[in-house]
C-alpha cells in the first residue's frame, strides 16, 4: 500500500492498479474511488458512480467503505462524514473536517483500524484533542491532515519523526505498532 498527501485533507492510497483518492482539491488526480468527507447536501444529483460522499455502507472494486454522518457538526450548508474503510485486510479511518467529537456509537465502529487520518489545526482538532482520539482509537498508524505545525502534533504525542515524501508499508510491517506518527510532505 502507498500513501500519498496532496495538502488540506488530500489523500491518495494506492495498491497496484487501484486507487482510492480522499477530498481531492481539484480533478487532476484520477482514482477508482473517490471519498468526500465534507458537502453540500444538494450535491447527490452530481456525484458520479465512483464517488461515495454520504453516509451509508459500499463496496467499490473490493474497497468496502462504511460512512456515519457527523450529526453535532452538519449544518444546512455542509454535510460532514467519517468513513470506514477496509480494502485488502487493512482498515482505515478518515476523520475528515471534524473540528469536535463525535457520537460514542460512532468511535466504537472504529476499533482495531491500522491508519487513522486525523485533522489537526485552525478549524478542526487541537493538538490535544487530536491526541485525545488517538490514544482512545489506538491505531497502527496516525497521519496528520490540514496540520501546518506537524511539530507541535508530534510533541503533544510525545513522538519525534522524519517528514516523508510517501508511506510505503504491507500489513504485517504494522504488527506491534501502537499511535505511531506518520507524517507527510505534501506534494
Amino acid at each position: 500500500m502507498i500513501i500519498n498527501y496532496f495538502g488540506d485533507g488530500c489523500f491518495r492510497l494506492q495498491s497496484g492498479d487501484t486507487s482510492l483518492l480522499v477530498d481531492p482539491n481539484n480533478n487532476r488526480l484520477k482514482a477508482d474511488v473517490v471519498l468526500k468527507t465534507l458537502v453540500a447536501p444538494d450535491v447527490a444529483a452530481s456525484v458520479t458512480a465512483n464517488e461515495i460522499a454520504f453516509p451509508g455502507e459500499y463496496e467499490i472494486k473490493d474497497i468496502q467503505v462504511q460512512g456515519w454522518p457527523v450529526s453535532k457538526e452538519s449544518t444546512e450548508k455542509f454535510l460532514k462524514t467519517v468513513y470506514l474503510v477496509k480494502w485488502e485486510g487493512l482498515s482505515f479511518v478518515f476523520l475528515g473536517h471534524i473540528s469536535g467529537g463525535l457520537e460514542p456509537e460512532v468511535v466504537e465502529e472504529f476499533s482495531e483500524q491500522d491508519v487513522l487520518f486525523v485533522p489537526v489545526g485552525d478549524h478542526f482538532l487541537s493538538d490535544e484533542e487530536a491526541v485525545k482520539f488517538v490514544k482512545k482509537l489506538e491505531p497502527s498508524i496516525v497521519i496528520p491532515s490540514f496540520s501546518k505545525k506537524p511539530d507541535s502534533f508530534l510533541k503533544a504525542l510525545g513522538q519525534k519523526t522524519e517528514i516523508q515524501d510517501k508511506f510505503v508499508f504491507k500489513k504485517k510491517d504494522l504488527e506491534n505498532l501502537k499511535n505511531k506518527a506518520v507524517i507527510l510532505k505534501s506534494e
